[in-house]
C-alpha cells in the first residue's frame, strides 16, 4: 500500500510502498480517508524525540486520522467493517499517512456524526490534548480563568472550546487579526502578542495551557493565582512523564534536568508546572464526539490537500497556518 514515511531523521517526507498492517487480535484494520498534520509530526521528523520516542526507521508519520473499517481482529466488540471512526493512535504505533493502518480497538471512537470525514479528522491529536489539560489535569470548574495560548492554532482553537463549555473565563493570545475569530470560538478576552504583554495584563489565572515553552512558558507562570498551574505541551518534559513512559534511570535524571528551572520558578511563585504529553484514548474520544454532536465544539480546518500532496502539507505546517489544522484527503 501507499503511505509517506521518512527513512532517516531530518529527512524529507517522501512517499513509498509499505507492507499491509498486521491486524491483532485486539486490533482495528482503518481504511484512512483524511489524515490531519500535527507540529508533532514535524518534531518527530526531525529527530527531537528519538531519545524518549525511538521509533524503528523507515518510519510511517501521522497521528490523527478518521476513516471506515475495513476489518476487525477476532477479539474486538465495539466495532464492525463499515463504521465510520477517529483515532489518535498509541505512540508507539503512528502511522496514519497512509491508505490503511492497524489501529487499537481501546484507542479509537465512532467519528462524530455531524461532521465530515475531514472535519473529524482534525480532531483526535487536538482535543485530547485539550481535554486531558482542562478536564483530567486543570479540573477547570464554572467560573475559573483559563488562558491559553495560540489560540488560532489546532489545540488553542479547541481549548478556547472546550474551556468555555466548562464555564470558564477564557484569555488567549493571538494575532489581532485573529481576535474577533477567536472570540466567535468562545474567547472572553484577547492578547495581541504582537503588541502586547499578556504578562502585564492578565493576573490570578486558574490555568494557563502553554504550547510554545521557553520563555513564553516562564512569564506564564506570573499570571497564575498561589495554587495555579501551568501546563506545557512544547516542554520541557518533567520527571513524572518520565516516570509515565518508563524512561531508563539515566535518561529520567536528564528529564529532571532539563525541566529543573522552570519547576524552580513555579515553586518561588507558589504555582505548579506540568508537562503533558497527550495519551491515546476513545473513551475520551467518544465523549468529544458527544459535545461536537451537541454543538459545544466544532472542528477548525485551516487547508485541505489531497493524500499525495501529504510531504507539502506538513512543509505548510512547519510554515505557519493561520487557523486550524491542515488535512490530507483521500475523498
Amino acid at each position: 500500500m501507499k503511505a509517506f514515511v521518512i527513512d532517516r531523521y531530518t529527512e524529507p517526507l517522501h512517499a513509498a510502498d509499505v507492507p499491509e498492517p498486521v491486524l491483532g487480535d485486539r486490533d482495528v484494520l482503518v481504511e484512512v480517508r483524511a489524515a490531519s498534520i500535527n507540529q508533532l509530526d514535524e518534531k518527530i521528523r526531525l529527530g527531537e524525540f528519538k531519545q524518549i520516542l525511538p521509533y524503528k526507521l523507515p518510519l510511517i508519520l501521522g497521528n490523527d486520522l478518521a476513516g471506515v473499517v475495513g476489518a476487525v481482529g477476532s477479539q474486538v466488540r465495539a466495532f464492525a467493517p463499515g463504521d465510520e471512526v477517529y483515532a489518535r493512535p498509541g505512540k508507539d504505533r503512528i502511522g496514519t499517512f497512509a491508505e490503511r493502518i492497524a489501529v487499537a480497538e481501546a484507542d479509537l471512537a465512532l467519528k462524530p456524526a455531524s461532521v465530515t470525514m475531514t472535519e473529524a479528522a482534525a480532531l483526535p491529536l487536538v482535543a485530547l490534548t485539550a481535554w486531558q489539560a482542562l478536564v483530567e489535569r486543570g479540573n477547570v470548574q464554572p467560573g475559573q480563568k483559563v488562558l491559553i495560548h495560540a489560540g488560532a492554532g489546532g489545540v488553542g482553537s479547541i481549548a478556547i472550546q472546550l474551556a468555555k463549555h466548562l464555564g470558564a473565563t477564557v484569555a488567549t493570545t493571538i494575532s489581532g487579526s485573529n481576535s474577533g475569530w477567536v472570540r466567535e470560538l468562545g474567547a472572553d478576552v484577547t492578547i495581541d502578542y504582537r503588541t502586547e504583554d499578556f504578562a502585564e495584563k492578565l493576573h490570578d489565572y486558574d490555568l494557563v495551557l502553554d504550547s510554545l515553552g521557553g520563555e513564553n512558558l516562564a512569564k506564564s507562570l506570573r499570571v497564575l493565582r498561589p495554587g495555579g498551574k501551568a501546563i506545557g505541551i512544547s516542554g520541557p518534559p518533567d520527571p513524572a512523564f518520565a516516570r509515565e513512559i518508563g524512561l531508563n534511570p539515566l535518561l529520567r535524571l536528564a528529564i529532571a534536568g532539563i525541566s529543573l528551572g522552570i519547576r524552580r520558578q513555579a515553586r518561588k511563585r507558589g504555582v505548579n508546572y506540568e508537562f503533558l504529553f497527550m495519551r491515546a484514548s476513545g473513551d475520551q474520544l467518544a465523549e468529544i464526539s458527544t459535545l461536537v454532536d451537541a454543538g459545544a465544539l466544532r472542528p477548525v480546518v485551516g487547508r485541505i490537500l489531497p493524500f499525495d500532496e501529504t510531504p507539502e502539507a506538513l512543509s505548510a505546517l512547519a510554515k505557519g497556518v493561520p487557523r486550524g489544522k491542515v488535512v490530507v484527503t483521500r475523498d
